[in-house]
């Protein structure tokens, strides 16, 4: 078995990163799980949080994703991100728009909830609780007065 596994993280407006990894950290939508050579092939809904990976030469890089998805293989692991950043990239003005679309969400959903639509409004909440946490972990305010509530 090898001992590591091809790592890319693709967002819309860009490639974050390409490397050969010895283990990758998800925030998958149903619990936290790691993924390293010789992962069983799974497809992941991911929640708002940090990916963290581990490189080749044992070097810890981590990025703030908004959700998506991942496809992991025993040998790569493809994350499509719907919004996501470099750690170091993660500004209060960034996660405060991060936070503007995911309370964007949550208004979709409760009228999508008024006519008649089942379970999206729950949805949307964790969406949200999940945004603020990873804010708070990363040590940027959830409670932004610029982010309307």
């Amino acid at each position: 078995m090898a001992d590591t596994m091809q790592f890319d993280l693709v967002a819309p407006e860009r490639n974050l990163i390409s490397v050969p990894v010895r283990e990758v950290r998800l925030p998958g939508e149903d619990g936290d799980l790691s993924a390293m050579p010789g992962h069983a092939a799974t497809i992941v809904n991911l929640r708002p949080g940090l990916v963290t990976v581990v490189d080749d030469r044992g070097t810890e890089h981590q990025f703030a994703i908004s959700g998506g998805f991942a496809e992991i293989t025993n040998d790569s692991v493809s994350l499509l991100a719907e919004i996501g950043r470099r750690r170091d990239e993660m500004t209060q003005e960034v996660f405060d728009e991060m936070l503007r679309s995911a309370h964007r969400k949550k208004k979709v959903a409760e009228a999508r909830e008024a006519e008649g639509a089942e379970g999206v409004v729950a949805s949307a909440v964790k969406l949200l609780a999940d945004m603020q946490a990873l804010g708070t972990h990363i040590g940027l305010d959830p409670e932004s007065s610029t982010v309307p509530h």
